[in-house]
């Protein structure tokens, strides 16, 4: 069941999106969680992680959880307190309790379109590696050698097997050991049994997912409409029929690092398009403001607003007609505006650096309209610059002692509200 609310006086800015361009680099995200378990079986499951011996009692954690109340409506509500943007142990906390569990978007199914090829990623200390083997089955596993540890692909290409760099131990795409080099005199050791470590993968539309939850047993391509009731709930046809499809074309990656906390980054995109009369201008002027709308659902948000192009003498529209701005939790965001369809990957770097991959497609029309693509590349990289200066203002001002928590704008922040609660919920598991 959706709920939906009316703002006269908001927008979004996230219908643009970009900058450092790097076309074939992976999701990567580099963040320390412990987890020291060794592997013992090709499709052993492993142990829970935990991310309170990172606090130093478990206490210290319900206490940061409890400063913050799902219950108080939004009209009375604190926001979350600073502590949530700056603690490296809460950090911990979210990896082990949200990142770790669920599906998450980690690219898209153009990376791996045909037999042999594969991208690399890495979430949180969990790198993993995407494949499509010779037969076409789509695959996932633990990027990390059985014999000494070391990472076996990096980046993203094409590969018949993987062939670890440092000793040459040799793994199929199915993820099979096919050689292990000179273990003559090895004892206990069967070749069967030392394969790569799967991982859950599911596609959604364009997009891949990986579930790396440590108490699901991994399954390869899981049944498709359990993951979309999972990942998506009942937004999922609004999403299918909004234009979120397999139809539209690639065009490019830009990738931004960040000096601010991932959730800030999502808080702005959140905030019902407060702030983009003042600090969007030229993305205002092209948005009817008086139309925004937000519906909330399960674990998605979806914020709408209709064209208003204004004064393009040379007829030149990117937003189109009507914008669409889905956030799934915790850190996925779905842009779809006229021709165009951008995705924002929020991955934390740290407790104060995040890195937001952005991934651009295009109605197949228009691909090969440079033109046109530059000059909307070039809209949305101004977008992404003025975001940038104010989420790093903004976590600036949260590790100031002159700030502990603040309030909601209830007529506009309510998908904000909404991620907060789906935080604090999780978190409390």
């Amino acid at each position: 069941m959706a709920i939906i609310l009316d703002n006269p006086l908001s927008l979004r800015s996230r219908s643009s999106a970009s900058s450092s361009s790097s076309s074939s680099s992976s999701s990567r995200s580099i963040l320390n969680s412990r987890n020291s378990h060794t592997f013992f079986h090709r499709r052993c499951r492993f142990p829970r992680r935990t991310a309170l011996n990172s606090f130093s009692a478990p206490g210290e954690a319900a206490t940061l959880l409890q400063q913050f109340n799902p219950r108080i409506p939004i009209e009375q509500a604190l926001t979350p307190p600073s502590s949530w943007y700056t603690d490296p142990a809460f950090l911990a906390l979210e990896l082990d309790r949200v990142f770790y569990r669920g599906w998450q978007a980690v690219g898209y199914t153009e990376q791996v379109k045909d037999p042999r090829d594969f991208f690399t990623g890495r979430l949180g200390n969990v790198e993993f590696v995407v494949c499509r083997d010779n037969s076409g089955k789509l695959h996932a596993f633990h990027n990390v050698c059985r014999h000494h540890a070391s990472l076996l692909a990096y980046g993203s290409g094409q590969k018949s097997c993987f062939v670890c760099p440092y000793h040459a131990w040799t793994y199929g795409l199915d993820g099979a050991l096919l050689k292990a080099t000179r273990i003559t005199g090895i004892k206990d050791f069967s070749i069967t049994e030392f394969g790569l470590i799967p991982l859950r993968i599911a596609t959604w539309g364009p997009f891949v997912l990986l579930n790396i939850d440590n108490e699901t047993s991994p399954q390869h391509e899981a049944d498709n409409k359990t993951v979309e009731n999972e990942w998506l709930g009942s937004s999922s046809d609004i999403l299918s029929n909004g234009g979120i499809d397999s139809s539209l074309s690639y065009v490019c990656r830009r990738e931004y690092t960040i000096e601010c906390n991932w959730k800030v980054f999502c808080d702005n995109y959140l905030d019902g398009g407060y702030h983009v009369p003042y600090a969007h201008r030229g993305l205002a002027s092209g948005l009817e403001l008086e139309s925004y709308s937000t519906m909330m659902f399960e674990r998605v948000s979806i914020q709408s607003c209709e064209g208003g192009t204004k004064g393009n003498e040379d007829d030149f529209d990117r937003l189109g007609s009507k914008a669409l701005y889905a956030f799934i939790y915790p850190n996925f965001m779905i842009n779809r505006y006229g021709p165009w369809m951008d995705t924002n990957l929020v991955l934390p770097l740290g407790a104060w650096k995040c890195k937001i991959i952005f991934d651009y497609f295009l109605d197949a029309s228009l691909k090969d309209d440079k033109a046109f693509i530059e000059r909307s590349l070039e809209d949305s990289e101004r977008v992404q610059m003025e975001d940038i200066m104010l989420c790093e203002g903004v976590q600036r001002g949260l590790e100031s002692p002159a700030y502990r928590s603040g309030r909601y704008a209830p007529t506009v922040e309510m998908a904000m509200h909404h991620f907060h609660c789906l935080l604090h919920q999780d978190l409390i598991q």
